[in-house]
């Protein structure tokens, strides 16, 4: 490692969230690995955080951008083009970092090879009850979480922009994001692998992401989600795989149960059953995972946004530029 240039350059997109950003870089301040710099870049904020960045240049080697409104993907490769690290790692503003995360990357790294990479995410015992729920739905095995990345996608596994990692090789052979917005880590992950780079799940090496705070906005997040994947399909055929229709097939089911069955009730009570039992499944083992009845329960209204919501920015993306 190179004594006087950082070896991680963390790299930080923010739009008008400072109290984010303030939590965010305190969780920074505890990392017990120190070779790294931080990277702002106020992406057209109305509501800039420099006075909080300001607050933490005496604990971290930090920078500061502001830059016109141009969505996190273009943020994050100016961050990229500024960075001096050897490794880029991209965090979303509504992150915790445990302080054991880069220890975790370098640990990983003596061991194994590895041009980019990305961890799991999960919710903290100071989140919100409604928080811990939409972490739970976001990650957990029954849900569109148990999609992303389970120990068995390790060597194949597709970073997200949350929690990514990436060498400066990578950056600079890939030229970073080509989205704006809505899937840009989907379709940077698949050139980084179609370029023959090895991308890597790092179960360690894990954050605490907030989502959203209410479900109103969880499911606009979740509908771009599914917009973004049709986005990417346009770019990338082969894209699509029959994972990503399971909640347009969730969706369609109980639509076509609930409309059938006000002609035929013995219809009606088949939906209910199965759906009542896979919410039912939902709530143990949010509850397990939780450890709290309230999120338990709120993790079935967030399992119901977040399957329905996908499926809606899907489809609609799909049949508006089909």
């Amino acid at each position: 490692m190179n004594a006087t240039a950082p070896f991680f350059s963390i790299i930080v997109p923010v739009y008008n969230r400072p109290q984010e950003i303030k939590e965010l870089l305190e969780s920074l301040q505890h990392q017990t690995y120190r070779n790294f710099e931080v990277i702002i870049i106020e992406d057209g904020s109305e509501l800039d955080s420099a006075h909080i960045i300001s607050g933490y240049s005496e604990n971290l080697n930090i920078r500061y951008f502001r830059q016109s409104n141009q969505g996190p993907g273009p943020a994050r490769n100016f961050g990229f083009s500024q960075a001096k690290g050897d490794f880029l790692i991209s965090f979303d503003s509504d992150c915790i970092i445990p302080s054991g995360y880069l220890d975790a990357v370098i640990r990983f790294m003596r061991d194994h090879e590895v041009d980019a990479w990305g961890g799991p995410d999960s919710g903290h015992p100071d989140f919100t009850p409604l928080q811990q729920a939409m972490a739970y739905t976001m990650s957990g095995l029954f849900t569109t979480g148990g999609i992303r990345g389970g120990k068995k996608s390790i060597d194949r596994f597709q970073p997200r922009s949350f929690n990514m990692g990436l060498s400066k090789k990578v950056f600079e052979q890939t030229g970073g994001f080509r989205f704006d917005r809505y899937a840009e880590d989907i379709e940077l992950s698949i050139r980084i692998q179609s370029a023959g780079f090895r991308t890597r799940l790092i179960p360690d090496a894990f954050v605490f992401h907030k989502r959203r705070t209410s479900f109103k906005s969880f499911f606009r997040q979740v509908k771009n989600f599914g917009r973004g994947r049709i986005d990417v399909s346009r770019v990338h055929p082969g894209a699509i795989r029959f994972a990503h229709w399971l909640p347009v097939l969730f969706s369609a089911g109980l639509m076509f149960g609930v409309i059938t069955g006000i002609f035929y009730p013995q219809i009606l009570n088949l939906t209910m059953i199965v759906y009542g039992g896979y919410f039912v499944l939902i709530f143990v083992d949010a509850l397990r995972t939780t450890r709290s009845i309230i999120s338990g329960m709120l993790a079935v209204p967030s399992a119901f946004v977040q399957l329905t919501g996908y499926a809606y920015g899907f489809i609609f993306s799909l049949i508006r530029k089909g």
